[in-house]
């Protein structure tokens, strides 16, 4: 029924859909449903330590024996000290009117997150179908390794400059992700907030850009995104707000309440939770802090962690993208073959009227 079949073909999958690696989201439960409903399952290994990913792993395959992927973060080089400073004195009203007192004078230790040679020894051991990344990619013989090892590389591009960046570096399949896509932007030098590309827009120059085959992520939560995504030149979509909701996903119930009362006009991007932008619940702290200066990706926790702690209706972050009024209400493995059986009927309806 698949348009175009060269990403189900390479991924040996049946149904061109791809769970999002949202991570802190994705459990075992979901990744094991999306793939044996005939979809790609993902591990969002991002923000885990390497005892973590082994055990998530260990998890999933008890209840798939489906191709999985294995998702990783690119780490941003430590930015120079004065840079905590200067986000420091930003956030200093809201701790003082919190009654925090003064912010700390430097982020705690970095803890390892960043794709490295014990997560590449990882991906070797276990060899997933399939290993993304998040911020960028390997080096290309890293890549290289990997694709030896029978893995196949996908990684993000949220610009058509770093799509062709990632092609030339030998990856297998782009995902090409919108300006509306929930959570972090993929992109792979720290953006602004008010930088971005939307999605329709994004597909069909990608695709016209790289020969391998484009993944279409951020607004696709229903069979009419996924035909529409690939009326554009996708060969696929990979979804993550479209998943939120099911009863799978580590989705805390504060940010169900949210998704399921949203029309998507209550999200905005925003870079003052983790100092990289990310698409979320407005709240007062991220509306109050646009333009501020930020930490680092991951130091700028050190600012925001304790006011959302402090003032949850003030500082929250409720990731999720702006098609969440399309997220179902379903499990995981029905949702699978619902998107799949409407895109079906919506690639029948316009043949009849051709």
């Amino acid at each position: 029924m698949w348009p175009d079949t060269r990403l189900t073909q390479l991924l040996q999958i049946e149904h061109p859909i791809l769970q999002a690696p949202m991570a802190g989201t994705c459990t075992a439960e979901l990744a094991a449903a999306v793939s044996n409903a005939g979809g790609l399952g993902a591990i969002g290994a991002g923000a885990m330590t390497v005892e973590q990913i082994e055990a998530r792993l260990s998890q999933t395959r008890a209840r798939t024996n489906r191709p999985l992927n294995l998702n990783f973060f690119m780490a941003d080089p430590p930015p120079a000290p004065e840079v905590f400073a200067r986000a420091a004195e930003a956030a200093a009203p809201t701790w003082k009117r919190l009654g925090l007192g003064p912010p700390p004078d430097a982020p705690p230790p970095r803890v390892a997150r960043g794709f490295d040679e014990a997560r590449m020894e990882i991906l070797l051991a276990h060899r997933p179908a399939v290993a993304s990344f998040h911020f960028g990619a390997p080096s290309a013989e890293e890549i290289e390794a990997l694709q030896e090892a029978g893995i196949l590389v996908l990684s993000s591009a949220s610009t058509v400059a770093e799509a062709r960046a990632l092609a030339a570096r030998g990856v297998d399949a782009i995902i090409a992700q919108g300006w509306e896509a929930g959570g972090h932007r993929g992109s792979h030098d720290v953006t602004g907030p008010d930088e971005g590309v939307g999605l329709f827009a994004l597909i069909p120059q990608v695709v016209d850009a790289v020969d391998v085959p484009v993944i279409a992520a951020g607004g696709v939560a229903d069979g009419r995104g996924v035909a529409a995504a690939f009326a554009l030149g996708a060969s696929g979509v990979q979804i993550g707000t479209g998943f939120l909701l099911t009863p799978e996903a580590a989705t805390d119930e504060a940010r169900r309440a949210r998704l399921r009362a949203s029309d998507g006009s209550d999200t905005m991007q925003t870079q003052a939770i983790s100092g990289r932008s990310a698409r979320a619940a407005r709240s007062p702290w991220a509306e109050g802090m646009t333009g501020a200066p930020v930490a680092g990706f991951g130091d700028q926790y050190a600012l925001s962690k304790p006011v959302m702690e402090a003032a949850p209706d003030e500082a929250s972050f409720h990731l999720y993208g702006q098609a969440a009024a399309l997220a179902p209400e379903a499990p995981a493995e029905e949702i699978v073959r619902a998107l799949a059986e409407r895109a079906e009927a919506v690639f029948a309806r316009l043949a009849l009227r051709l």
